[in-house]
């Protein structure tokens, strides 16, 4: 075996001095320094990460955090109950188009998830029946399928859980699936389409759920620049947005919450914009489990396609993506808990311990939101 030179053991033990424990030592050709800077120049950056992703600088998450790197995304996953197929997903985008699953008969799913806006609807919350404003922004359905947990609150377990919600939810369709199901069955050329798809016309609510996530399963993203990037292309990214990369990776902070494939890690967070004890309050996944500690947490949304689905956060409170990062960047929100809480008030929310200022210059906010717009 053969013996280390001391020489070479001079820029592992800065690195790990300096905090750079992980990355990987740049070979003697390389244009970058033996310790990489806080703010690499292009060509040393296009060098990190024209490489395999297994030699990537590792990302800069908290402790305990479980991270996955970045890949490209693969096909959604397909249950075994309710597999896709050409004839199910045509039939669940007619429904998904039709008014007539709601009751005033002018109302469909895609009102508020219209594909030119990225399968959302472009404003801080939907208008819906009798034009009631709802609560929560309407989130994309594009990535849809990737997702563990459907809902801002995670209350759907599945798909076919989440589509039947909207029609029969007050604000929004305000009809029963039952209702929509059998208005829906009067039509012939439904009976005929989902006699083809099941093998049967009785057109009921678990085949009309089954039918919309389907359709909705189809609707991941097509291949962008990031993903041929990822694929190997190293000059699908211009500099600004490989810059936007590492930063993303290492100093923002957002591989803490935005990882893996589908750009997140389908957890909840609390980013203090739940308005505890005012007019506005809205405790998200605690609304759903009633535990202490899901007060105020709101689910990880994909970042796919992200530069379409503005306004953002979970009621479409910050209308850009600089506002966003903005956000981010001073720390998120930090409200203060009440001295004397109301004895039946509900428990204030906790900070999430990932939100920490990250003293970002513009430049580098400006970076961030280059490689943002690349997904």
């Amino acid at each position: 075996m053969p013996r280390h030179r001391p020489a070479r053991l001079i820029p592992l033990v800065a690195a790990l001095l300096l905090g750079g424990a992980g990355m990987p030592l740049p070979a003697r050709d390389s244009p970058c320094p033996a310790v990489l800077p806080v703010r690499p120049d292009p060509a040393c950056l296009r060098a990190l990460y024209s490489g395999p992703r297994a030699g990537w600088p590792a990302p800069e998450v908290a402790p305990g955090v479980a991270w996955q790197e970045l890949a490209p995304l693969g096909p959604p996953p397909q249950p075994r109950d309710n597999p896709s197929t050409p004839a199910k997903i045509a039939l669940g985008q007619r429904l998904f188009n039709d008014p007539r699953l709601s009751r005033s008969g002018q109302i469909a799913c895609a009102s508020c998830h219209e594909r030119d806006l990225g399968f959302a609807d472009g404003r801080r919350v939907s208008f819906g029946h009798d034009r009631q404003p709802g609560r929560r922004n309407a989130p994309s359905v594009a990535m849809a399928a990737y997702a563990h947990t459907l809902f801002w609150d995670g209350r759907a377990a599945t798909l076919e859980d989440q589509a039947l919600e909207p029609i029969a939810d007050p604000k929004e369709m305000a009809f029963r699936a039952e209702d929509a199901a059998s208005r829906v069955r009067a039509d012939a050329d439904y009976r005929t389409a989902f006699a083809a798809v099941f093998g049967d016309d009785r057109v009921d609510t678990r085949q009309l759920a089954q039918a919309i996530a389907a359709f909705e399963r189809s609707l991941a993203p097509s291949r962008n620049r990031f993903d041929r990037f990822l694929g190997g292309q190293s000059r699908a990214l211009d500099d600004a947005q490989l810059r936007g990369l590492h930063l993303f990776r290492t100093r923002a902070g957002c591989m803490n919450c935005h990882n893996g494939p589908a750009l997140t890690d389908n957890g909840f967070h609390n980013l203090g914009l739940h308005f505890h004890g005012r007019a506005r309050q809205d405790l998200g996944r605690y609304e759903v489990t009633a535990h202490p500690a899901d007060s105020g947490r709101f689910r990880t949304p994909s970042l796919r396609g992200v530069a379409n689905t503005a306004p953002y956060m979970h009621n479409g409170l910050l209308p850009r993506l600089d506002s966003v990062l903005a956000f981010y960047n001073v720390g998120g929100g930090r409200p203060r808990a009440p001295a004397v809480p109301a004895a039946d008030a509900p428990p204030f929310p906790q900070p999430d311990p990932l939100l920490r200022p990250r003293g970002l210059s513009r430049q580098e906010l400006q970076d961030l939101e280059a490689f943002l717009r690349a997904l």
